[in-house]
């Protein structure tokens, strides 16, 4: 089999425009496309601040979209494992359908521990320019730990999961995120809150591009 790192590069393809512009999509939906790109430990809850921006955007008659990082390893990146060589993989696929959703004007939400920035800067280069906004989600590995909500750091701990990010795998935090929201400081609210402003205030609710 074929690791999807080193299958063959698609040839004779060409990229299709259409008629409908990022303008006229931004116009319908009254938004700026962009991708919003939540980094952070297992258990520093990216997934649960993401589902309240995602349920905020809505109340305000947006269209959000959130891509979680166990949903899709249901599907698109069920074959994939966790080692280095997977995890690039898994999040070079992400970047690509967070470029297309972005693309059709939607806010697209990633919720991803995405822990190298080499692989986040790859998707915010793939991405155009102002439409991949990186927000650090953070807690002390020890909150996340103790918060474990999967039960995975006592997995790890005992041995049972290789390669586990802020255990026997490391975590590469953001030099210069867009914004950066911790979950040990602030209430779910909060956090959630002050991404909805960071978006209003960056123009990515106004409809224009």
């Amino acid at each position: 089999m074929v690791h999807p790192m080193t299958r063959p590069t698609s040839t004779n393809v060409t990229w299709h425009g259409g008629e409908v512009t990022r303008e006229d999509r931004a116009r319908l939906l009254g938004q700026r496309g962009a991708t919003l790109w939540f980094t952070g430990l297992s258990g520093s809850g990216k997934s649960t601040v993401a589902r309240r921006v995602e349920a905020l955007l809505v109340a305000r008659g947006r269209m959000p979209y959130v891509l979680d990082g166990d949903n899709v390893r249901h599907g698109l990146n069920g074959d994939l494992g966790f080692t280095e060589e997977d995890r690039r993989e898994n999040i070079r696929r992400v970047g690509e359908v967070a470029k297309l959703f972005t693309d059709a004007g939607l806010l697209t939400i990633a919720a991803f521990i995405s822990p190298y920035r080499a692989d986040r800067a790859k998707v915010r280069d793939l991405l155009g320019e102002g439409e991949f906004v990186e927000i650090h989600v953070t807690a002390p590995l020890e909150v996340c730990e103790a918060r474990d909500p999967k039960g995975l750091y006592a997995r790890a701990r005992a041995g049972e999961i290789k390669h586990f990010t802020g255990i026997s795998a490391p975590y590469e935090v953001p030099e210069a995120p867009a914004l950066t929201v911790d979950t040990h400081e602030a209430t779910l609210d909060e956090c959630a809150e002050a991404v909805v402003r960071w978006l209003e205030d960056g123009g990515y609710l106004g409809g224009t591009v």
